[in-house]
């Protein structure tokens, strides 16, 4: 213990060992000390070295102190300082009393150290395991160990982690800790750990990272909050910029709507601390994030849609109406704000709509372009306004026309400041940052918009008492060409940059303003005379601007001015320029370090004013305008000639595909008609198939009953008959005869029935026929039905005479058996009276059986009743049948009627072709051609 107390500070006799000397004892007890309190006051002593003793300890106890945390899992308290040890080896914290070589120094130690511990990926699978240890003095300082590693060697770091076995989850249950400062040191342990890393961010997202974030935010006060609220967003940045996947997660689960409270700011805006602004800043910057235009068009338009929604976008025009703001935040919020309306109209319009909290009330667009061309207001700020406007008429053609309209002679008011005034004044003011802000302004407003190009056309301006107004395009060209005050207070290159890129937009792809633009007689000879000139260096850009503004006068030229026709434009340059000069000069504007910057992103940002020379759009344009043109230059007349044949050409093909169109839909209706014809025949098909099987199914059910009634009766027939034998042996022979007759007869009028009833199934079977047949489009022959209906009539007037027959004989036999006994034989002996309660039995049976035939006849009128109705049916409809062979027989004709003027006039063709000295081989003669052929082939 005695060497612990000297190494710690303690006094002793002798010469003191060097710091060497001294971490390699440690080291020395670390690796052979059986005790664990020996071996924690060697870690404990090596931790209070490390700092001074970076290097050594580094170099010689590592290893040591991995196998610490190997072993010593039970202790706590040695593994809390092995991690300590490790931790001030490998972080690179900055010291402030360090320079810049020191710093650089320690930096390149940290690394060399960090890639000494990756070497083995089970290093950081152990120090993961640590982080799972409850205990204070084990998770905090594994936490930053982490971190250090991670700031070091991040890539490596991060692979190693994302193969680990529930690596990241392990990390994310850093945020649920109840202690604040792991909690927080948590945070930034994922910062480091999602930086560059997709999979990592997808993985840390799903596990719910941004419900817990937020929760912290809100938690610690939002945008009032401190240090810990500016580390939640700088996480949140991590996980959602260039991340689509995250991005859609973040919008799908509602968290957009969780944002609008952070913007709530109150009437009093004054004293913002500067972590207030840091944080709001973030915020802004996470809204933007999800609504950039680098993203997906959908992605964008969904999340712009979202927020207009839940009420985000009026908050944040809310702080762009605000006062007290600091200015950062306020073009911060102007950035965001473009963004979020950027190509969305619903969002645009409602842009259009918010007005400043000034007396009398004015648009927003109208105070910020107030903005843009005051020249006191910050570079930056003004840079934002432009942006601003620019998204606000991005695809917005209603925004452009509004615009426009307030620099119309019937639409501007004298009374109030416009957007267009505020423009026309920045275009033609003294500062040449509010010339090219105003002149890319404008050249929004026509962007894609060739109606508005044309209404621009109308602007007239008053340029001084006595003089008759201009139009704006002609005040353009002025300020460009003309040697007078105006040249010189724009002559600087800014401006001139500006006013070209504004001509160049205004009169691309408008024929009408190359017209007007031409028709001043001072505009070509002072192009060519710019681009022909041999100037200096930042002169050659606006050369280059000159010669693509001539060349969209050749491309777009519709050859209405005789003196500056397209043939002769090109002319002119052969003469005066040179075609490979001119072509040289349009190349050097895309070959500019400017034009290039300017080509990446929608906003305007550059780093001082005078670097404020290109578009985004207008790069667009000219890339689109460059190979055109050099092609039209190099174009000959016979070239040209041949080109607008083809075009007069095309244009007569589109005509012929116009008229087809026109004919398909025709068809397409006339099919559609027909389709629901058919539709309609099937349906009344289907409708008479029911019908017919309902029939068949009450036919199978009478022929059912019938058939029980024929076996009732044949039994009751069968059982009358043996007591008659018994019974009627005292009756008279002659008697017994008759009866016998009778109910032969009865049985004959049976059989008829039945055969009748045969008859009828017949008839349902035809007419099922018939009904088949009434589906056919072009209507069949129903002359058979007609006679089977007939024939069915006559059956009916049959059968219901056999009715009647049946009855006469049954009252016949009534009458009879009433007379019979007095009539037969005397009524003196008992047999006699037996006799006629026989007959009297007989009787009644027969009039039991005369009941069931009546029955039966009344089902077969049933029967009848329904087979006449699905006749008249069919009649309907052989009727409608018939209706439509007609039709269709007249239209045949129609056709047949065309195919002979068709005949006529190719014939009378083929006799002027005749006529004109041209061989023109007949049908019939191909015909007899070919049958001469095939004769030939069969010999």
């Amino acid at each position: 213990m005695n060497f612990f107390r000297g190494v710690m500070g303690g006094q002793t006799a002798g010469p003191q060992p060097s710091g060497a000397e001294t971490i390699q004892k440690l080291c020395d007890r670390v690796a052979s000390s059986t005790l664990l309190e020996d071996r924690r006051d060697a870690v404990r002593a090596l931790k209070s070295l490390s700092k001074k003793y970076r290097m050594e300890v580094g170099t010689q106890a590592m290893d040591h102190l991995i196998n610490i945390l190997q072993t010593d899992r039970s202790d706590s308290e040695i593994l809390g300082y092995a991690l300590d040890t490790l931790y001030n080896v490998i972080s690179n914290d900055e010291e402030e009393e360090q320079d810049e070589n020191a710093q650089k120094q320690a930096d390149d130690l940290g690394t060399q150290f960090t890639e000494t511990f990756i070497q083995d990926p089970e290093h950081i699978t152990l120090l993961l395991t640590m982080l799972e240890e409850f205990d204070f003095h084990v998770r905090w300082p594994g936490v930053k160990l982490l971190t250090a590693l991670l700031k070091n060697q991040g890539v490596q770091v991060q692979g190693i982690i994302l193969v680990s076995p529930m690596g990241v989850s392990r990390l994310m249950d850093l945020l649920a800790d109840s202690r604040e400062v792991i909690r927080n040191d948590g945070l930034l342990l994922l910062q480091q750990l999602t930086k560059g890393n997709a999979a990592i961010q997808k993985i840390v997202a799903f596990e719910n990272a941004f419900e817990r974030l937020l929760d912290i935010i809100t938690e610690e006060g939002s945008s009032d909050g401190g240090i810990v609220v500016e580390d939640c967003l700088l996480l949140l940045l991590n996980l959602l910029k260039n991340n689509s996947s995250n991005q859609n997660f973040f919008k799908e689960g509602s968290y957009i709507q969780r944002m609008k409270p952070w913007f709530e700011v109150g009437d009093d805006n004054s004293g913002w601390s500067a972590q207030k602004v840091t944080n709001l800043h973030l915020m802004l910057q996470l809204v933007r994030v999800m609504v950039s235009p680098v993203n997906s068009p959908g992605a964008t338009a969904s999340c712009q849609k979202c927020m207009y929604q839940c009420g985000l976008l009026q908050q944040l025009c809310t702080i762009l109406m605000a006062t007290g703001v600091p200015a950062d935040i306020l073009t911060e919020t102007i950035n965001t704000v473009s963004e979020v309306i950027r190509g969305s109209q619903v969002n645009q319009d409602y842009f259009a709509s918010v007005n400043a909290p000034s007396n009398p009330p004015r648009p927003a667009i109208v105070v910020l372009l107030m903005s843009m061309v005051n020249e006191r207001q910050p570079f930056v700020l003004r840079c934002a306004v432009l942006y601003c406007f620019q998204c606000f008429l991005f695809k917005n053609q209603k925004g452009q026309g509004e615009i426009v309209a307030t620099l119309l002679p019937s639409t501007i008011d004298a009374n109030s400041i416009s957007a267009g005034q505020l423009l026309c004044g920045g275009l033609f003011s003294a500062d040449s940052l509010s010339n090219w802000c105003a002149a890319v302004a404008l050249a929004h407003t026509l962007q894609d918009n060739l109606t508005q190009k044309e209404q621009l056309l109308r602007v007239q301006l008053a340029t001084s008492l006595g003089k008759p107004p201009v139009s704006l395009l002609q005040q353009c060209t002025n300020i460009l060409s003309q040697g007078d005050k105006i040249v010189r207070r724009g002559s600087k290159v800014q401006t001139r940059v500006g006013l070209l890129m504004l001509l160049c937009t205004w009169i691309s792809n408008c024929p009408i303003a190359v017209t007007h633009f031409l028709h001043n007689q001072e505009n070509v000879p002072f192009l060519t005379a710019q681009i022909s000139e041999n100037l200096g260096e930042d002169e050659r850009l606006v050369q280059g601007l000159c010669a693509l503004l001539l060349g969209i006068c050749i491309y777009y030229n519709d050859n209405s001015l005789e003196n500056y026709t397209k043939e002769k434009l090109k002319q002119l340059i052969e003469k005066r320029i040179g075609k490979e000069n001119f072509v040289e000069k349009l190349g050097f504007i895309t070959k500019h370090e400017l034009y290039s910057r300017a080509a990446l992103k929608p906003q305007p940002i550059f780093p001082s004013p005078e670097q404020m020379l290109f578009d985004h759009e207008f790069t667009r344009l000219l890339k689109e305008l460059e190979g055109l043109i050099t092609k039209a230059v190099h174009k000959s007349s016979e070239e040209e000639k041949k080109e607008e044949e083809v075009k007069k050409t095309l244009e007569q093909h589109d005509n012929i595909v116009t008229q087809y169109k026109e004919l398909i839909r025709e068809q397409d209706a006339q099919i559609q008609e027909l389709k629901e014809k058919v539709s309609s025949m099937t349906t009344q098909t289907e409708q008479l198939q029911a019908t017919v099987s309902q029939q068949q199914s009450q036919i199978q059910q009478h022929k059912d009953q019938y058939n029980i009634l024929k076996l009732k009766l044949g039994k009751e027939n069968q059982s009358q008959s043996s007591q008659g034998d018994t019974q009627l042996n005292g009756l008279q022979t002659e008697e017994l005869s008759q009866l016998r007759e009778e109910l032969e007869e009865l049985r004959r009028q049976q059989t008829l029935l039945q055969t009748q009833l045969s008859e009828k199934d017949a008839l349902i079977d035809s007419l099922k026929s018939a009904a088949k047949a009434a589906e056919c489009p072009a209507g069949s022959d129903n002359t058979e039905l007609l006679q089977e209906l007939e024939a069915l009539k006559n059956q009916v007037q049959t059968h219901l005479a056999e009715i009647g027959l049946l009855k006469a004989e049954r009252q016949e036999l009534l009458r009879r058996a009433e007379a019979g006994p007095s009539d037969t034989a005397p009524p003196s002996d008992g047999s006699s009276d037996a006799a006629k309660a026989e007959l009297e039995n007989r009787l009644a049976a027969q009039t039991a059986e005369m009941e069931q035939l009546k029955e039966s006849r009344s089902g077969l009128e049933q029967q009848l009743a329904a087979a006449t109705s699905t006749a008249a049916i069919l009649q309907t409809e052989k009727a409608k049948l018939q209706t439509e062979v007609q039709e269709s027989k007249k239209e045949q004709d129609d056709l047949l009627m065309l195919l002979a003027d068709q005949d006529q006039k190719i014939h009378s063709l083929k006799q002027r072709l005749k006529d004109l000295g041209e061989t023109v081989e007949d049908e019939d003669d191909l015909r007899d051609q070919t049958s001469d052929e095939d004769d030939e082939d069969e010999d």
